[in-house]
């Protein structure tokens, strides 16, 4: 979508966002914009102020249960959900029926641009509690017509059984959980890159399936194509990847996206991703700071969407960088150097401090007879990739957290134990 039509639709959005949502009148007003027409160009939009996701939840803890970014009556909303508490306390979001539709319309970009038809088969591989992703999945399909098979309250045992006897062709989980029901199966005696009907797999909540090791990991024990698809509570579904796997789209026809270097706050090709949703007006969020670092990718995708393209998805969160020695390591980077060994069948991490030092640990599971030469060979890999002496440790098969949502495989230690990534 072109500037003019984006600006168009916010202009649109900023009508009835200026008369009642108390929440970005007070923030839009003081920055002197009293009517959608002051904001006429991009130059325009780039002077409106920030959001960040620390005031919206400061706006909820001042004006309980659900803040002032409020623009219709509380009745006319339908649908309440929570950001999943990765940084911070859990935001409540709502939705109107016409927002939550609007969810379901990104939702169905990320499945076109898998390849899902109507003719599929779906299993959401998710509890369905409060945490909005899968929700919006299961709408998306609703949409599309696909046949969805429920699961919520189930097993990995029950689920993989259900897998097999529906003959399910598209299966929806984190990274993570798609690797545990691989696990899970194989403890079993069940291959699924064989058994299972599993053509396409669409992954969220955490940067794995755009990380090349996980990627091919899923891929191998599903027998399956691997999909990411990126988006946030309080944001929307911003993000999908497309057949030829070269990137994550943006979604430029419902969100507007910046990507400006988090110390200047300029335009950039790489730095932290900045999102406006357009079609969110009951709740919106305007130039939203996401927190997700990302790097444009060069060239148009063979797809031949138009829209720009990020080059292996989000690369990371700025919160969750380990800062260790100076240098800023991700643990979607440390994730993908650890998960090139094939062997190794869970992990984790921490950063801790010593008298004089900031110190990163890692630990494996692993099925090789000797781990201890898998070990060796990923601090070594670590080394040359970062130039970071880590020790690798090993323990018993079965020792790490399993995870069934988002993982947490890496604490700092130095900030009151924090869990991230």
């Amino acid at each position: 979508m072109d500037t003019n039509t984006q600006l168009n639709r916010f202009r649109g959005m900023l009508a009835p966002v200026l008369e009642t949502n108390a929440f970005y009148r007070r923030k839009l007003t003081e920055v002197g914009i009293t009517h959608p027409n002051d904001v006429q160009t991009l130059a325009d939009y780039r002077q409106l102020p920030f959001t960040t996701k620390e005031e919206l939840s400061a706006d909820q803890v001042s004006h309980p249960p659900y803040g002032t970014n409020l623009t219709f009556p509380l009745e006319q909303y339908t649908c309440l959900h929570r950001t999943s508490g990765t940084t911070g306390s859990p935001l409540r979001w709502l939705d109107t029926a016409e927002s939550w539709d609007w969810w379901g319309k990104c939702w169905g970009e990320v499945y076109r641009g898998a390849g899902v038809t109507s003719s599929d088969r779906l299993m959401i591989a998710f509890s369905f509690g409060p945490f909005i992703g899968f929700w919006s999945a299961y709408h998306g399909a609703q949409q599309l017509g696909a046949l969805i098979i429920p699961n919520g309250g189930m097993t990995s045992e029950q689920r993989i059984r259900t897998i097999l006897s529906n003959d399910i062709t598209v299966l929806v989980a984190t990274p993570t959980y798609a690797l545990r029901l691989v696990e899970v199966a194989e403890q079993d005696g069940i291959n699924l890159s064989e058994a299972s009907s599993v053509r396409v797999t669409i992954h969220a909540g955490e940067p794995g399936a755009s990380l090349p090791a996980t990627k091919q990991r899923i891929e191998a024990g599903w027998g399956a194509r691997a999909y990411d698809h990126t988006g946030a509570t309080e944001v929307g579904a911003w993000g999908f990847m497309c057949e030829p796997q070269a990137g994550i789209h943006l979604n430029e026809a419902e969100f507007i996206c910046e990507i400006l270097d988090p110390e200047t706050d300029t335009p950039a090709d790489e730095g932290e991703l900045v999102i406006t949703n357009l079609g969110r007006v009951g709740m919106p969020v305007i130039r939203y700071r996401t927190g997700d670092y990302v790097r444009l990718k060069s060239g148009r995708c063979e797809c031949g969407r138009e829209s720009r393209v990020l080059d292996g998805g989000v690369i990371g969160r700025l919160d969750d960088a380990l800062i260790v020695r100076g240098l800023n390591v991700y643990p979607a980077t440390l994730e993908n150097i650890i998960l090139k060994f094939s062997d190794v069948q869970e992990f984790s991490g921490r950063a801790y401090r010593t008298e004089t030092l900031d110190e990163l640990e890692i630990q494996i599971e692993s099925t090789n007879p000797n781990p201890d030469t898998t070990a060796t060979a990923i601090a070594a890999a670590i080394r040359e990739d970062l130039g970071l002496r880590v020790p690798v440790k090993t323990v018993p098969l079965g020792t790490l957290p399993r995870y069934e949502l988002k993982s947490r495989r890496f604490t700092d230690e130095r900030t009151s134990q924090k869990e991230i990534g």
